[in-house]
């Protein structure tokens, strides 16, 4: 009996960091690609992911790497997606998929899409998966299992490369919804942008904090805390970029964050016991509905069991 057709004759991971590398072993786990084609334009970066055995081929040229793909990945931080997509568009084969793996997707429809070629067809991805860990070594193929990802198509999409990319994603492991962009944005803005900006900013207040010492934080962290260090440990640029990309729907999250908070704090002031009790009820109820949906496991320490030394594979980004 005759293998089977993988799904793409040749894909290109333009970028080879967490979700790249990842895509890459997965990609070779599930047999979805002829050739995988590594992207990067570090050279030691290139090194190491050869070292690895990513990929089929190597490039630091983005250009050469996307010649003859048919489906092309973006696996870079959102504010890079624009100058890559104008440096690939004149290269990208007629009937390619074209998508990307950002946390944002206003922004990158917007700074992609002029630079698509006629009958390539753009589709805006993001696989709402990851840990802390960034770069090739960080990667791993179960990553995606289980996971969402989101299909932001642009209206004249074409059904048939969307199935197809669907296709891919599924066969990666992920759960597949599709949506707008700008319903998109305001959706990650909550779930994962917000708690990512407020771990950033809780970690610096208690290394700022000058009636405790660095030394203590450290030594006498909860969890509660440590899940804060965690998140505050992502990519630097890749969050840079996902607050200045989604600006607008972050704000407005932010100011609905600091109304409910301000609530909270004078509930403190004023000893109001059952409004905190209230809260917390309610906001434990959210947790239970988390596990319900099978987004996480009712398991000791939040059913973290690392597939690989280091590495957290319930984490998402």
């Amino acid at each position: 009996m005759a293998d089977k057709e993988p799904l793409f004759a040749r894909v290109a991971l333009i970028g080879i960091g967490l979700i790249g590398s990842s895509l890459a072993h997965a990609i070779r786990r599930k047999g979805l690609a002829g050739e995988i084609v590594v992207q990067t334009r570090r050279a030691e970066t290139l090194k190491r992911a050869e070292e690895l055995g990513l990929g089929d081929r190597y490039e630091t040229d983005a250009t050469e790497a996307v010649k003859g793909a048919d489906l092309v990945i973006l696996s870079i931080p959102v504010g890079a997606c624009g100058p890559v997509a104008a440096e690939i568009g004149p290269h990208l084969q007629n009937g390619a998929i074209l998508t990307d793996v950002g946390s944002t997707k206003g922004t990158v429809v917007s700074d992609v899409a002029p630079h698509v070629p006629k009958g390539v067809h753009f589709i805006p991805g993001h696989p709402i998966a990851g840990t802390e860990h960034s770069g090739p070594d960080a990667g791993f193929a179960s990553l995606f299992e289980g996971r969402w990802t989101i299909l932001t198509p642009l209206p004249d999409a074409d059904p048939a490369a969307v199935a197809k990319l669907t296709d891919f994603w599924t066969a990666c492991g992920s759960k597949v919804e599709t949506m707008d962009p700008e319903h998109h944005d305001r959706v990650l803005a909550i779930v994962s942008h917000l708690p990512h900006i407020i771990a950033y900013n809780i970690v610096g207040t208690a290394d700022d904090l000058e009636a405790v010492s660095k030394s203590e934080v450290i030594k006498y962290s909860a969890s509660g805390f440590r899940d804060f260090t965690r998140l505050a440990a992502s990519d630097p640029t890749m969050w840079r970029d996902v607050c200045l990309s989604n600006r607008d729907a972050i704000l407005e999250m932010l100011g609905r964050f600091s109304e409910d908070l301000a609530s909270l704090q004078r509930a403190i002031r004023w000893g109001d016991g059952d409004k905190l009790f209230d809260m917390f009820t309610r906001t434990r109820a959210v947790r239970r509905s988390i596990i319900e949906a099978g987004q996480e496991v009712d398991a000791p320490d939040f059913g973290r069991h690392p597939e690989i030394a280091g590495v957290n594979v319930k984490d998402g980004d």
